[in-house]
């Protein structure tokens, strides 16, 4: 019955598949073999035509580093055969015929099971007598009769000497005269081994003449068993003695394997010397189709030699140039892509800058025209009440409102202290009336209307409004927690107040006018009284809400 080739795939299933066949082949393989996948079909072919021996495969990387090592695989594909768990023989390379002949020498009649283990009694240690005389009953032999010699085993014995000593030539009258004369005719021109030559010649006189086995049986015990100890072919004939073919003649035909010189390439025909040279040949042209040769590989000449060496230095040479033009070409592309990303870099940083820039030139523009719009408005406003005062001797004229006076345009209080106006028109809280100077007015709560008015009046940059923001903060904190003592004190030197409070005309008068007073432990700093009016805070607060939501 054909077997198909048989792949395993872990080094577990390699040893169960080993020990499980007196006799077998394993071919160790890699899938980036290049000769292993181009074998694997006639290896398959091989498997199918083989009754006897069974053919697996397993990959290197099923079996790792350890398991290589362990069964001693240095190259792919490697063919080994196995016959009763031991290593008989092996081919290294995708050599069929060589895997063929290895077949061919596994022994005739070579049992489909193994043998019991050596010495095995069951767990129970017994001593070397114990054991031999163990093995002698089981035999059929007495222990005390072991030195006598039945008539069956002398008869056996001289058959078997004369089977040894009979020529090729008195075989062809025998019965089997037809099959031995082919053979014969195949092999003529080939070498012969005697597989009994081979045998342990103190072991088998020690099974012959100290424990009777027929010499027939001692070199089978010792060939089939593949140690050629006594102990190892005791056990093989104990397992084996009842077998039909047990006194059946060994076969001493087997062919001697050739012994492969090269390696050849399949593809192109070409003989190789050494594994070197194929794996430049290889390289060189892409075939990945070589096997074992017994051809002897050319001798170059001097000359030829002197050419290749020629040849390998231009190819060399050739190489070398093509990976630096190449490293050139690769270097300059490089350069190109740094210079166009650092130019890309700069072109991006360069028109961030300018947009920057245009943006600070759009808000200095903006301010400045808000500041003229700004100054224009103020001169007109002086113009105007300059006009008004030269014709009302040099009064403004007023209406008489239900809080009390409110002149047409703003009236502005001048402090002796200072000597002009500022850039953005505002002015310290005093009151200038024509070319006389008044003393500083004292802040009421009457007139909290008009200093929310003054602040509100302010519209250039929205200062106004912001204004309204702050002064609502200050006294929404004090009127929401009246309890908290950092509400009842505004610093004056912070940022907040310097730049949206302390410019615009009413704003401090406001603070002063709901309760806050100058610090008496900080000159910078205004505190809220304890006598300050609750009501009139929570009354100024929903003012300054209704003139943030006019002033919009």
């Amino acid at each position: 019955m054909s077997k198909s080739l048989e792949e395993l795939s872990s080094a577990s299933a390699l040893s169960s598949f080993i020990s499980s066949h007196s006799a077998c082949i394993v071919t160790f393989s890699a899938t980036w073999c290049g000769p292993c996948q181009a074998s694997r079909p006639a290896l398959e072919e091989l498997a199918k035509r083989s009754a006897s021996i069974p053919i697996a495969l397993i990959y290197e990387h099923n079996l790792q580093a350890e398991g290589l090592a362990a069964y001693n695989v240095r190259a792919f594909p490697t063919h080994v055969m196995f016959g009763q768990g031991e290593e008989m023989e092996r081919v290294v390379g995708a050599n069929m015929q060589g895997i063929e002949a290895m077949m061919a020498k596994a022994p005739v009649g070579m049992p489909a099971t193994g043998g019991a283990t050596l010495g095995g009694s069951g767990g129970i240690q017994l001593t070397p007598e114990q054991a031999r005389l163990q093995r002698l009953a089981a035999l059929g032999a007495a222990a005390e009769n072991t030195e006598v010699k039945s008539t069956e085993d002398i008869v056996m014995k001289d058959a078997a000497t004369a089977a040894a000593d009979e020529s090729p030539a008195s075989k062809e009258d025998g019965p089997d005269a037809m099959d031995t004369t082919t053979t014969d005719e195949a092999a003529s021109d080939t070498p012969t081994v005697d597989p009994t030559t081979t045998c342990n010649e103190q072991a088998l006189k020690t099974l012959t003449e100290e424990m009777g086995f027929s010499l027939l049986r001692a070199q089978k015990g010792l060939l089939y068993s593949h140690k050629n100890t006594v102990e190892a072919a005791i056990e093989w004939l104990t397992a084996h003695q009842d077998d039909l073919d047990i006194d059946a003649p060994i076969d001493r035909t087997i062919c001697a394997p050739a012994t492969p010189m090269s390696y050849k390439c399949n593809t192109c025909g070409k003989v190789l010397s050494s594994l070197a040279n194929l794996e430049l040949h290889a390289n060189k042209t892409g075939h990945s189709d070589f096997e074992e040769s017994t051809e002897n590989a050319p001798v170059l000449t001097p000359e030829q030699k002197a050419a290749k060496i020629a040849e390998i230095k231009d190819l060399l040479k050739k190489k070398r140039a093509e990976r630096l033009a190449a490293e050139q070409v690769d270097e300059i592309e490089r350069e190109r892509l740094r210079r166009l990303d650092g130019a890309n870099m700069r072109m991006t940083k360069e028109q961030h800058e300018i947009e920057q820039r245009k943006r600070d030139a759009y808000l200095r523009q903006k301010e400045k025209q808000a500041f003229a719009k700004e100054r224009a408005r103020i001169k007109a406003e002086l113009e105007k009440d300059k006009l008004e005062r030269q014709a009302n001797k040099g009064k403004l004229k007023s209406k008489l409102g239900v809080e009390g006076y409110h002149p047409d345009a703003i009236q502005y209080d001048v402090d002796p202290t200072i000597s002009a106006l500022p850039a953005a028109g505002r002015v310290e809280d005093v009151v200038a009336t024509g070319s006389e100077q008044k003393k500083p007015k004292v802040a009421s709560a009457t007139k909290i209307g008009e200093y929310i008015d003054k602040v509100s009046s302010y519209r250039a940059g929205g200062d106004g409004g912001k204004c309204l923001k702050v002064l609502l903060a200050y006294i929404g904190n004090v009127v929401d927690h009246p309890d908290e003592a950092k509400y009842r004190t505004i610093n004056m030197d912070n940022k907040v107040f310097k730049t949206k409070v302390k410019g615009l005309i009413g704003a401090k008068q406001l603070l002063l006018a709901v309760g806050f007073e100058p610090s008496k432990t900080n000159a910078d700093a205004l505190e809220l009284a304890e006598e300050a009016d609750a009501a009139l805070l929570t009354e100024t607060k929903t003012k300054l809400q209704a003139a943030l939501e006019r002033y919009g």
